[in-house]
């Protein structure tokens, strides 16, 4: 049997990332948050589930014969609005993007040269985005951005059977949740799930109209979705769907070479 090749940075020793280096290994930098979760999910919902898809995309992309790394979580984001309920933890927008872009010019310095923020929590997108803008001309490296629920949105429809996608504390992420930590998931609270909700601001005008509003004034008990539907049958599911679509994204060698400046040709 072939021995398994390690995709934990951490794990790993100063030489052995310095040989991952000169093979062109590409690193995944997950990206979570400390938040709420309605009344039935831990606060590390977020993180735990960005880390847990990383990985299994990782070892995917590993069984295809490329190098890859994973970076422990960065476990903190930007939940400004959730923090009514308490038990968040938030970073402004200065403070996160210091720490994203610290650890990306770090990798960087060690002579990485394709680098994936893999995020796991929907407050962070906008901010991640102009991140990625600013570095990638600074650096001149390809960096990858993406949300993983919308990187893999047709495979998690196809499993979700109440909603039409990934939320919070929802269908999906309950089911991911039991699949990975069960003993975390209070499957008698679930039914506190279902108290008021109001209208969405794309229910009332359709979509492309932006308004920042708290998750307490979209939801009284702090969930969006439906996690009475969830299973851990469609979060196992959900794992191996989600692992395998970005993998094949990551895989794809055109992604890598697209040109970052310039389309002009020689």
């Amino acid at each position: 049997m072939a021995a398994t090749i390690e995709v934990e940075w951490r794990k790993l020793r100063a030489d052995q990332l310095r040989e991952r280096a000169r093979q062109d290994a590409m690193v995944i930098i997950p990206i979570g948050s400390l938040e709420q979760h309605g009344p039935h999910l831990p606060v590390e919902v977020d993180s735990m589930l960005g880390e847990t898809v990383a990985l299994r995309t990782a070892r995917a992309i590993a069984e295809r014969g490329q190098s890859v790394l994973v970076l422990p979580v960065l476990w903190t984001g930007i939940s400004e609005h959730h923090m009514s309920f308490g038990g968040t933890i938030s970073l402004d927008l200065p403070a996160f993007s210091a720490l994203v872009e610290g650890v990306v010019r770090a990798v960087h310095r060690h002579g990485f040269r394709r680098i994936v923020l893999l995020n796991g929590h929907g407050g962070n997108e906008n901010a991640l985005r102009c991140i990625t803008d600013e570095l990638t001309p600074a650096l001149n490296i390809p960096i990858v951005q993406f949300t993983y629920w919308y990187a893999a949105a047709e495979a998690i429809g196809a499993i979700l059977e109440t909603q039409p996608g990934l939320s919070h504390a929802c269908e999906a992420e309950t089911s991911m949740m039991m699949a990975v930590r069960p003993e975390l998931v209070a499957t008698d609270r679930i039914a506190l799930a279902k108290t008021n909700r109001t209208a969405d601001v794309s229910d009332l005008v359709g979509g492309g109209v932006y308004l920042w509003r708290s998750i307490g004034a979209r939801s009284a008990s702090g969930v969006i979705g439906n996690p009475e539907a969830a299973t851990l049958d469609k979060g196992r599911r959900l794992f191996d769907a989600v692992s395998q679509t970005l993998a094949d994204k990551l895989c794809n060698a055109e992604l890598w070479q697209l040109p970052l400046t310039s389309a002009r040709v020689e």
